[in-house]
């Protein structure tokens, strides 16, 4: 008999249903719709759809990096968006830096110091299509230190006619040497580890700045290049041979380094000047002249030992000349110590108060104008007056100026006496006893006036020279003070005279002199050359005829 295949459903405990609890199974085919095969597709789709959502987010950054020529780079987002802001700043106060964006790409419009610190603040504006899921803007920050340009080498020994070579441990973009003062900046147009320049000189110095980047700007550096010789050498800034200023710092830099080629002790320096040498690195010194520094109208001399020698110095010492001071500063100096007829007026703030300063005013006069301190002042003493010219009447000016500061009366301005000249103008040391002038006339009669800080002090009758020994006419400053003196020479006739104890002395012409003098009468041409004037004229006198006193003869 035959028995059919049946399926019997297990009940939840296991068990097979029985009686009328069974049920038989259909045998139609089955149906796949919601079976394992189709929770895999769903999941693949699922993943899928992620992933596409994770890239389209990951699409909706921007991205701010440094650049090889740009300050920074700008990646915008997928589908585009736009700058929003950008903010850059740089060095340990956070200055602000203006910028450009051209191309994606963020320039500064100024330039920056190598070796700064500079922030980058971004915010981007997504395009709308994603911003509900990315977000509106996106913040972005980028800090980072501007390159900095190495030389391998500041110290060059150059052969023959053969260029000055610089290496440079990473590639620059910019360069620019000369002086300090005169240099031009060059762009190259590839970054370059290697730069040649042209040589001047067989030996000397040159001061170079570069950058590995367009928008830096880099410190100075000194580079040397010596003559290939076994010898140790020397460049000297400034060069030997020039001219320089009271206050310049004078730098030697040697082919080998400082202990090598002057032991222990540093070189000399005349004259003797206030001031101490300073190392600057291994194979450079500097001397920083202090307060007056060399001196105007001076030659500094700097010998080296051990047979040194300056590149460009004509003889074993390297000397400079230091320029003498202007005859129109002198004049402008003695105007505002009082020791002149005149005021002077500065056009503008004047001359500070230091020896800097007066040097540099004593070697380049500041504009301004004379006046006259008095209103009746002898129309020759304003007729004999010139700015800028060295006459008579300058010269008794400084006279009286050395004398009264303890120095020789000679009327020179040398170095002591323009350094004593800016000290009383520093220290306001105003010369308070007035200006006078002696008016000899010698007509008939023969007459004197003394004219003291606008007022006539003195009047009176005087004897000057016969005709064979007369009295010199002209304009002379008084180089000779004193209350009494013993008067020796030789008369017209060739008889011989000595007058002990002659009174109130004031030489002003070789052996020509105001003093006192008895005479039967005066009035007429009776002396050897000087003036005579009775006792009691010349006691008047003589209080107002210090040396330098201008002396007025017609």
């Amino acid at each position: 008999m035959a028995v059919a295949n049946v399926s019997y459903l297990r009940t939840p405990g296991g068990e097979r249903a029985s009686g009328k609890n069974r049920t038989r199974l259909s045998a139609s085919p089955r149906r796949f719709g919601k079976g394992p095969v189709a929770a895999v597709g769903f999941v693949v789709v699922v993943v899928a759809v992620v992933a596409v959502g994770a890239i389209v987010l990951a699409s909706a950054k921007a991205s701010l990096t440094t650049d090889p020529t740009a300050l920074a780079k700008v990646g915008m987002p997928l589908g585009g968006g736009s700058i929003q802001s950008v903010t850059v700043v740089s060095g340990s106060t956070n200055a602000p830096v203006p910028v450009t964006i051209r191309g994606g790409k963020i320039w500064p419009r100024t330039l920056i110091p190598a070796n700064q610190k500079i922030s980058v603040y971004l915010i981007i504006k997504r395009p709308g299509w994603i911003s509900w899921a990315a977000g509106k803007t996106e913040r972005l920050h980028l800090s980072f230190t501007a390159p900095v340009a190495s030389l391998r080498s500041h110290y060059i020994t150059v052969s023959g006619h053969a260029p000055v070579t610089l290496r440079f441990k990473a590639p620059i973009q910019e360069y620019a040497y000369g002086t300090a003062a005169h240099l031009t900046r060059h762009l190259l147009s590839s970054p370059q580890s290697v730069l040649t320049l042209p040589r001047t000189a067989s030996a000397g110095t040159i001061d170079v700045q570069a950058a590995p980047m367009t928008w830096e700007t880099s410190k100075r550096a000194a580079v040397s290049w010596f003559p290939a010789t076994g010898a140790a050498t020397a460049v000297a800034s400034p060069a030997p041979g020039t001219s320089i200023k009271p206050s310049t710092p004078i730098t030697l830099t040697f082919s080998k380094p400082i202990k090598q080629a002057l032991g222990s002790h540093m070189p000399p320096v005349s004259p003797t000047t206030a001031g101490t040498w300073h190392e600057l690195n291994s194979h450079a010194i500097i001397f920083r002249p202090q307060g007056y520094g060399y001196g105007l109208g001076t030659t500094v001399n700097i010998p080296l030992p051990n047979g040194i020698r300056v590149v460009g110095a004509k003889a074993a010492t390297a000397s400079w000349t230091i320029p003498a001071g202007s005859t129109v500063r002198l004049q402008q100096m003695l105007a505002l110590l009082g020791y002149l007829p005149q005021k002077f007026h500065y056009k503008g703030a004047g001359v500070g108060l230091t020896y800097a300063d007066q040097e540099e005013a004593a070697i380049k006069p500041p504009a301004g104008r004379f006046t006259w301190r008095y209103p009746n002042t002898p129309s020759w003493l304003t007729s004999d007056w010139q700015p800028g010219s060295f006459g008579e009447i300058t010269k008794g000016a400084l006279m009286a100026f050395e004398d009264n500061n303890g120095m020789t009366a000679d009327g020179i301005a040398g170095p002591q006496v323009w350094q004593a000249l800016m000290s009383a103008v520093i220290h306001h040391q105003r010369y308070s006893f007035g200006y006078t002038v002696v008016d000899v006339s010698e007509g008939s009669p023969e007459s004197e006036s003394t004219w003291h800080n606008g007022k006539t002090v003195a009047s009176g009758p005087v004897n000057t020279g016969i005709p064979a020994t007369p009295t010199a006419t002209g304009t002379f400053a008084v180089f000779e003070h004193a209350p009494s003196v013993t008067m020796e020479g030789t008369n017209a006739d060739g008889s011989h005279y000595d007058d002990p104890g002659v009174p109130d002395v004031s030489y002003f012409n070789g052996g020509d002199a105001l003093h006192g003098f008895i005479r039967a009468s005066y009035g007429s041409p009776q002396s050897d050359g000087c003036v005579e004037m009775p006792y009691g004229e010349a006691a008047q006198v003589y209080p107002f005829t210090p040396i330098g006193t201008i002396v007025h003869v017609t």
